[in-house]
């Protein structure tokens, strides 16, 4: 532990500490992945470790009429989780609970978790039924953050004087963050229901929650501003970019370091899963077997 963060400092360099204390002088952060050159010359050795260090607990929270859901999420990207757990609001045990009220239900999964398996990972990523995410994507963007370290990611939006990740992009917590609202959690009051004209959505209601904390979201984005967890499907995205500039269809839609897409019905997941992980352009791969290089000087990826 000591060697990979000695590397994850002298060869990136761009940790983001926090003390605690200090979180009244926070400002708004992009957070954005490891330098791509630092990241390409690094050996693989060290690669295999920093990986290995990186342990994600997806949690699948909320409710779907269709129950083709959760067979698809199952056979599809959650796979490439360290583990993953579906928590149905409706059906699950863990709410047999008198309130139907999501606030309720989020934070009564993220107690079980942490309880249960807050000693085995490092990052715990909840997302909707109808998200897809890349797994490898979130690692990639978390090999230069320090768990230990009280943060939350996704897909921020600002209201009023609250920023906070939108859970229909996903929301990621370092393993600081949850050891914190775990323990406001086990003060009812603290983290108790804050709406007060109108009803506010489990999301928000979890970031002023997490600032009691001194928590605080961080927008996640690529190497070019671009957003990487995306609250909308694929195709939309897509139909976006051609209606406002046809020229610049893919860079005007899309990173290319997606985390993840949400509005996706258990067929375009399967969709998704096969572009991603199955079609493959033989030689770019395999390059242990046959490889067809592009002719010297081609732009040819």
């Amino acid at each position: 532990l000591g060697s990979i963060s000695w590397v994850l400092i002298t060869m990136f360099g761009q940790i983001h500490i926090r003390h605690r204390g200090q979180t009244e002088d926070h400002e708004h952060h992009h957070l954005r992945p490891a330098n791509r050159n630092d990241f390409l010359n690094t050996s693989k050795v060290i690669l295999v470790e920093l990986s290995k260090s990186i342990r994600v607990f997806c949690i699948i929270f909320g409710e779907s009429e269709d129950k083709s859901y959760w067979a698809v999420l199952k056979e599809t990207w959650t796979k490439h989780c360290d583990k993953a757990e579906l928590y149905n609001t409706k059906n699950d045990n863990l709410f047999n609970i008198e309130s139907n009220d999501r606030w309720v239900q989020m934070r009564t999964t993220y107690k079980y978790v942490f309880e249960k398996y807050g000693d085995n990972y490092n990052w715990f990523f909840l997302a909707l039924p109808t998200t897809f995410a890349v797994i490898e994507n979130l690692k990639y963007l978390l090999f230069t953050r320090d768990a230990s370290q009280p943060f939350y990611l996704g897909h921020t939006v600002v209201s009023g004087d609250l920023e906070y990740v939108t859970v229909e992009g996903g929301i990621v917590l370092s393993t600081e963050s949850m050891k914190r609202l775990n323990r406001l959690l086990n003060n009812s009051e603290t983290c108790a229901d804050q709406s007060v004209i109108w009803k506010l959505s489990e999301d928000k209601q979890l970031a002023i929650c997490l600032k009691y904390a001194g928590v605080h979201a961080e927008n996640a984005e690529d190497y070019e501003g671009r957003d990487v967890f995306n609250t909308k499907p694929i195709a939309q995205l897509i139909e976006e970019a051609l209606s406002n500039n046809p020229q610049q269809v893919v860079e005007g839609c899309c990173s290319d370091l997606a985390v993840t897409f949400n509005g996706l019905t258990p067929q375009k997941m399967e969709v998704m899963m096969y572009g991603l992980y199955r079609l493959r352009a033989f030689g770019h791969y395999f390059n242990d077997t046959l490889v067809f290089l592009p002719p010297v000087g081609s732009e040819n990826d």
